[in-house]
């Protein structure tokens, strides 16, 4: 026995249904379609996941429970009034908060947010800063500075390259070489024609 002798698994092979061809057929009158609505029609266009009109499950799960964004970053809030504790003066980053107990988690990043009041002067370098906080530790003559910058706005972007093209245009020019004299090409002369060019000479001649 070769391969191509092989028989099918029974019932995994079906007679093919022939539709449109009478009720002897056993698929007449309708074939197979019922008897009215969309899906009787001719011309139908019922695509893969289509429900009928309404917003399709695929666009809609950002707005059902249970949707979770694999893109969203979760961070350790610490507000600047648990910043007190630390030394006036010192470096604040993640692994000094992590070591005096202030953070918790060792996985998650540290935000700063502004709940509370700031007495010491410190210099925040941690993940994410907020405004707020920002404006708390600058007012007392420390630094904030964020691990994870944020993306620019197409205003900051566009700034930036109007920026560029005014120093570009304050820069000096570099001075050109002065071109020789003896290198500069005479002016060409008017072309003339034959016709004058002999009335010319005859005109010379007498």
């Amino acid at each position: 026995m070769r391969q191509h002798e092989l028989p099918p698994v029974p019932g995994s092979v079906h007679k093919r249904k022939r539709v449109g061809r009478g009720n002897a057929s056993g698929h007449g009158t309708y074939s197979g379609r019922g008897i009215k609505g969309q899906k009787s029609r001719s011309g139908r266009d019922l695509r893969i996941h289509f429900e009928g009109g309404q917003i399709p499950l695929v666009r809609a799960l950002s707005r059902k429970r249970g949707f979770n964004n694999k893109w969203r970053v979760e961070y350790e809030p610490i507000n600047v009034s648990a910043l007190n504790k630390l030394p006036a003066g010192s470096t604040v980053t993640t692994e000094s908060l992590r070591e005096a107990g202030i953070a918790k988690s060792r996985l998650l990043p540290v935000k700063i947010l502004g709940d509370g009041e700031l007495t010491v002067k410190l210099n925040v370098d941690v993940d994410k800063v907020s405004a707020s906080a920002r404006a708390k530790i600058e007012a007392l003559g420390g630094t904030a500075t964020e691990r994870v910058q944020s993306k620019r706005g197409p205003a900051q972007a566009s700034g930036e390259a109007a920026t560029a093209v005014a120093e570009a245009q304050d820069e000096p020019a570099e001075p050109q070489a002065e071109a020789a004299p003896e290198a500069e090409a005479e002016a060409p002369r008017p072309r003339r024609s034959r016709a004058r060019a002999a009335n010319e000479e005859a005109g010379s001649e007498e």
